[in-house]
């Protein structure tokens, strides 16, 4: 007897008819082939998206098209969920299910190997349609789909295959039976016919489990291998080494000089400091994979409605006159009450009004639509661009060029508005347009076209039903009003009457505002409340408001306990 014959004889009968044992172990097995296959068909993906471009990876491409095929509530759910690990989710989640896909796969192969290639095949047109349809997609971004898909037939077959191997024929033709032996003949050349057409009955076949497994440990090798090689060739389009060679110009109207305890996290534990680190900074965006743009080709064309329009390269703006320093805070529109998707820091870029000025913007011009690298629109008013002071043109961010993933080299700001109508990343072009002109991405998905920054506090300490010691603790955290300031935080302790919180120096209008207010707590629960007065007189509005369509609203009210 061979060895193919002794391992497929554990999954049939003494008549060479599989056991049910045999049949289950054969499904399971056949559920299990498709994972080390798809595994395969990612991998290559991989490394052909090396060679192409990040953004051409299957994983990427099919993952961007859901975030924008996706109903907004969906969007709000994982961004309420995960925060700014919601991208991180939805990789995970395509991946678990390309892991159940593969695994219906490879059970639908073994019963026709025809409609396993469809299926992989499918799964490649997916990808491939994906990469090439998204905004700045092309036929070459196609290549890493179709490639996994052609490793990932070619694996599943060779898995497939030890698992139907033909078990010994059931009757044997009598001898001397010329008629009989001619129909066992006719049947054997039947089979093999089906076989090669895929569409053969797998019922009555053995498997060969040795093969099996030395052949799926050679295709999760390969998996690995691709993969990591195509990781490593993807580093090549990283700009990061590029960034650190720049040096910001000097600002020739740097920020104010904080006053001497202007922060006063410095002080109280557990409280938002005034300026945000890079490394912390949140991030909101629909980019899975980030731009990366190397300095030397970089440029941002203004077009549209301009007397003269122009392009502008990295070197252009840096050796303007007119560079500026300026503190701001950002506010995501998607930031529920009492969230934490805001942050501030110290940007540097050129005037955005002056930029669109001295361009000759006609009057006609409401919309600017800006173009990320990535495709991306953003929809900013013309008016808030030219009026609003501090509106800027942004290369750095705490005193070194934006981190790739906020934007490098060149974002736009425009303080007082939500960032998904004023702070597009990866800037390459502003058109000067109008709202019934175009809709941009989020216009399209029914967000307001102005969107204000609404007033806004919150308590970041004592936590929420985090147990600390009575006693005499700081109730505190920040508020912000941008372009207007904060002019007083009051906090109410259950039932009891406002009471006016210690702010910290004002510095700018355009940024947040910390508050702080010493309570001698006696053990127990309470009720914490705070509420925002901004500059111009608008005391915070107690009626909630979910952030669709422009933004939440509401005063935050914790529950705390002291013990």
């Amino acid at each position: 007897m061979t060895t193919t014959e002794q391992a497929a004889t554990p999954a049939t009968g003494p008549d060479g008819a599989p056991t049910p044992s045999g049949r289950r172990r054969r499904r399971l097995l056949a559920g299990l082939a498709g994972l080390p296959a798809a595994a395969v068909a990612l991998g290559a993906a991989e490394l052909a998206a090396g060679l192409v471009g990040p953004s051409s990876s299957p994983v990427v491409a099919v993952g961007g098209t859901v975030i924008t095929l996706v109903p907004e509530p969906v969007k709000q759910f994982a961004i309420a969920t995960f925060g700014e690990h919601d991208k991180t989710a939805l990789v995970v989640g395509t991946l678990v299910l390309v892991a159940l896909y593969a695994v219906v796969l490879g059970r639908v192969a073994l019963r026709s190997r025809r409609a396993g290639v469809a299926g992989t095949a499918a799964f490649g047109l997916v990808g491939a349609l994906a990469a090439v349809t998204r905004p700045a997609g092309g036929p070459l971004d196609a290549l890493p789909s179709v490639a996994g898909a052609v490793v990932g037939v070619v694996a599943l077959l060779a898995l497939v295959a030890p698992l139907t191997v033909p078990a010994p024929a059931r009757h044997a033709a009598p001898p001397g039976d010329g008629g009989a032996a001619r129909r066992h003949a006719d049947e054997v050349v039947l089979d093999r016919l089906r076989g090669a057409l895929g569409t053969a009955d797998r019922k009555g076949a053995g498997m060969d489990r040795r093969r099996f497994f030395v052949t799926g440990g050679a295709v999760l090798g390969a998996a690995a291998v691709s993969g990591g090689a195509g990781r490593l060739l993807q580093r090549r389009f990283d700009v990061s080494g590029a960034r650190g060679d720049l040096t910001l110009p000097p600002p020739s109207s740097p920020a104010p000089a904080l006053p001497a305890g202007a922060d006063l996290a410095e002080r109280v534990p557990g409280l938002t400091p005034l300026f945000t680190a890079n490394r912390d900074f949140y991030r909101v965006d629909t980019a899975l994979t980030v731009p990366q743009i190397r300095p030397s080709e970089y440029s941002l064309t203004l077009r549209g409605m301009f007397d003269a329009p122009c392009r502008y390269t990295l070197p252009d703006l840096f050796d303007r006159d007119d560079v500026i320093e300026r503190d701001i805070t950002l506010t995501c529109v998607s930031n529920e009450v009492g969230g934490t998707l805001a942050s501030t820091a110290r940007w540097t870029g050129v005037p955005l009004g002056a930029l669109l000025r001295e361009n000759g913007i006609q009057a006609g011009s409401d919309q600017l639509v800006c173009r990320s690298q990535d495709g991306m629109t953003i929809g900013a008013s013309t008016r808030a661009a030219l009026e609003v002071e501090d509106a800027m043109i942004a290369f750095g961010q705490n005193g070194e060029p934006l981190p790739v993933e906020h934007g490098f080299p060149v974002r736009m700001l425009i303080p007082g508005l939500y960032g998904y109508v004023s702070a597009c990343k990866w800037l390459t072009e502003i058109e000067a347009s109008t709202y019934d002109a175009f809709d941009v991405y989020w216009t399209q998905r029914d967000w307001a076209r102005q969107a204000p920054v609404k007033l806004f506090s919150r308590i970041d300490t004592p936590v929420p039903l985090r147990r600390f010691p009575a006693g005499r603790t700081a109730i505190a955290g920040v508020a912000w009003a941008q372009t207007r300031g904060i002019a007083r935080v009051e906090v109410r302790i259950d039932d009891g009457e406002w009471r006016e919180a210690q702010l910290s120096p004002r510095v700018d209008a355009d940024l947040w505002r910390q508050w702080v207010l010493p309570h001698d707590f006696a053990p127990g629960a309470y009720q914490l409340t705070v509420r925002a007065t901004a500059a111009d007189g608008e005391v915070q509005t107690e009626e909630r408001a979910a952030p669709f369509p422009d933004g939440a609203s509401g005063l935050q009210s914790i529950r705390v306990i002291a013990t």
